[in-house]
């Protein structure tokens, strides 16, 4: 069934436009080290410090002194860095996650630098530095606790226990099949793996959310409740056949599908296609639905000549997907709260964030 958010829409572009003052917090610790000198938690037994306490004090009061433990103990794992992942990545550094490794191995481009605010605007600073390591340098200054690496590879090339040193694994910027790989990886891992996928073209995203076998609670009145999801991978979610879906399907969950079918087809990379391959896409889309038993109006052809025509990522709406995906993976960590499963889509010309639950359990529903 379909879900809004658009409160939390609004309240993330809000904050994403807030100057968070680091020397501030830090001077406030100081100020308030006699407060807490240590701050005794749950499971292992391992503590906040004095600092800590009073550094992330405001989100403390928010979510609690345990879910800033285990924010503090996560590693967080990016692959591919674009604006909407560099607003992600900005939100958990300051949220205070206890590590954030990043991998792109691109060199900084004109496209690259029109949406990601990590990447300083001058060639003297960037010559020669990957992506990922000049945004590790941004990050860096953000909050001198979180700790920021950099590793260098394809995605393809990591096996599942490279996998299986993250908590938290976010991929962008790679094809369906990268995805897929990487998704099973994570599956197969010694522990359990939060998986997010996310892709921004021009003013309208996508964000997939495997959590596996989840478990987690969220406060209902003035109980405390336990709940359970099981999510499916990335493969069987895409698996499941659109006529099967429910009447009132996301129309960017179709054609998102199209656009990466296309790419895949024609060995393009992630977001490498333009105008001039209108005319192939919408025959494939047609082809698509054909085979899939769906209408073609569930698919319009703006839909698709919007996002064939501007690939670009539109600054705002990374900031609104951006906040989202950073609010998701802290509820995965901490657990508590309700997460998305399995897919949310944001789309600016209307404004709306709608949740779809894909998976053959909820088919046609």
């Amino acid at each position: 069934m379909t879900s809004l958010y658009s409160d939390f829409l609004l309240r993330a572009l809000r904050d994403s436009d807030t100057n968070f003052s680091l020397q501030w917090k830090f001077n406030s610790a100081l100020r308030h080290s006699s407060y807490i000198l240590r701050l005794g938690m749950d499971g292992d037994g391992e503590e906040l410090t004095a600092q800590e306490t009073a550094l992330y004090d405001r989100q403390i009061r928010v979510w609690g002194a345990d879910a800033q433990r285990r924010l503090s103990k996560a590693h967080v794992l990016v692959y591919g860095i674009k604006g909407t992942i560099s607003e992600f990545c900005k939100n958990i550094v300051l949220a205070g996650v206890g590590s954030l490794t990043l991998i792109d191995d691109r060199f900084v481009t004109e496209e690259v630098l029109s949406s990601n605010f990590l990447i300083p605007p001058d060639e003297n600073v960037y010559g020669g530095k990957t992506i990922a390591q000049l945004c590790c340098d941004s990050l860096k200054d953000f909050n001198p606790m979180v700790r920021v690496f950099v590793e260098k590879g394809d995605l393809s090339s990591f096996e599942v226990e490279f996998f299986s040193k993250f908590d938290v694994v976010v991929v962008s910027c790679c094809s369906r099949s990268a995805k897929k790989l990487a998704n099973d990886k994570c599956r197969k891992a010694s522990k359990r793996v939060a998986f997010y996928t996310i892709d921004c073209r021009d003013s309208s995203g996508e964000i997939f959310v495997d959590l596996q076998d989840y478990k987690y609670s969220k406060k209902k009145m003035e109980e405390t409740i336990e709940c359970h999801l099981k999510y499916p991978s990335f493969e069987d979610a895409l698996s499941v056949p659109w006529r099967a879906l429910h009447r009132r399907m996301s129309k960017l969950y179709f054609a998102m599908r199209v656009i990466e079918k296309f790419e895949e087809a024609e060995g393009r990379s992630a977001g490498d296609v333009s105008e001039a391959d209108l005319s192939d896409v919408l025959k494939l889309k047609k082809e698509l639905c054909t085979a899939q038993s769906l209408n073609e109006s569930h698919v319009p052809d703006t839909l698709l000549e919007r996002l064939v025509a501007d690939t670009a990522e539109f600054p705002p709406v990374c900031a609104v997907i951006g906040g989202i995906l950073g609010q998701e993976v802290i509820k995965a960590i901490s657990g508590k709260g309700d997460p998305i499963k399995n897919f949310f889509y944001f789309d600016a010309s209307d404004g709306k964030g709608v949740i779809e639950d894909i998976s053959d359990s909820n088919a046609g529903k």
